[in-house]
């Protein structure tokens, strides 16, 4: 288990990342830093959604970093996201994750080593801030995707296939939507002095606009759904609809043609020379009678 200290002496702060620990090394860690037990055995799951405790004035914090999902990767809160805890209160910070963050390394040179945070809270926020940010590549790329999708179903150039793609669109939209929603808690529980607010308010204003970046996403994939069922629904109507017409043509013809099949000995007619073609000028009469009450009702 990789453990890293650093350490901050003008600053009297100690920050402690530990990266995919086992369950004796969790306990090991609970008695050295007096850190809640039960909190320690959260950071061992796997699909644990956001949350903020305060116990007895250390704060628990669990947030979900977007992660890379393959192509043809079922879209899952753990196959999108994985998890990093916090730990902190005055003086130490504690991190919990299971993979390497590269953005936890730019953190401590930029503003841990340099003096530019001067409390835990404040390497907190900026840590919240790296997590969102982590959510911006997603949201781009399903936006783009939307874009490709609206010009295809508006062009009318729809496959069945594209019904199960919008759906995982929808999905991975609603996921990240819910790990937001659940994660303002704890960015509303970072509380930092007046001449600091701006390190917080720029998590709280990157969360707000990505929570409506990801409701617009859900939104217009309904929308889009709803088109593309109804395109579907207007193509297959129009070939009911011819058809119906080809059927309401022979119709008539079959059942003239019909009657003269039938094997009865006495039929007068069958034996008139003018019998066939008046059966044929009939028919013609009634096609085109047909076809004129079609044309006057618009349906041709």
């Amino acid at each position: 288990m990789p453990i890293q200290r650093f350490e901050n002496e003008k600053n009297k702060m100690l920050w402690v990342d530990v990266t995919n620990p086992e369950k004796e090394e969790l306990r090991e860690l609970s008695k050295e830093y007096d850190l809640n037990t039960y909190a320690l055995s959260d950071c061992l799951q796997p699909d644990h959604l956001p949350k903020h405790e305060d116990m007895f004035g250390t704060h628990f914090i669990i947030t979900r970093v977007q992660t890379k999902i393959l192509p043809q990767q079922h879209a899952s809160i753990q196959s999108l996201s994985t998890k990093i805890a916090f730990f902190y209160r005055p003086g130490l910070l504690v991190t919990i994750h299971r993979l390497p963050h590269s953005f936890i390394q730019d953190i401590k040179e930029k503003f841990f080593d340099h003096d530019a945070c001067q409390q835990v809270e404040s390497i907190v926020a900026k840590m919240l801030w790296y997590i969102l940010h982590s959510y911006e590549d997603l949201a781009v790329k399903l936006s783009n995707e939307m874009d490709e999708f609206e010009s295809k179903v508006f062009s009318q150039n729809i496959t069945p296939q594209m019904l199960s793609e919008l759906y995982q669109i929808k999905r991975k939209a609603l996921i990240n939507k819910k790990l937001l929603l659940f994660s303002q808690e704890a960015i509303s529980s970072v509380k930092l002095p007046e001449n600091q607010l701006d390190v917080i308010q720029d998590a709280r204003d990157l969360h707000q606009k990505l929570l409506h970046i990801y409701d617009q996403i859900h939104e217009d994939v309904s929308n889009l759904v709803s088109f593309y069922l109804s395109i579907s629904a207007q193509k297959t109507n129009d070939v009911i609809k011819v058809l119906t017409i080809f059927s309401v043509f022979f119709m008539p013809l079959t059942f003239l043609v019909g009657i003269y099949g039938m094997n009865f000995e006495y039929m007068p007619e069958l034996h008139q020379s003018w019998a066939y073609p008046t059966l044929l000028l009939f028919m013609c009469v009634i096609s085109g009678l047909i076809y004129l009450w079609f044309r006057r009702k618009k349906w041709l």
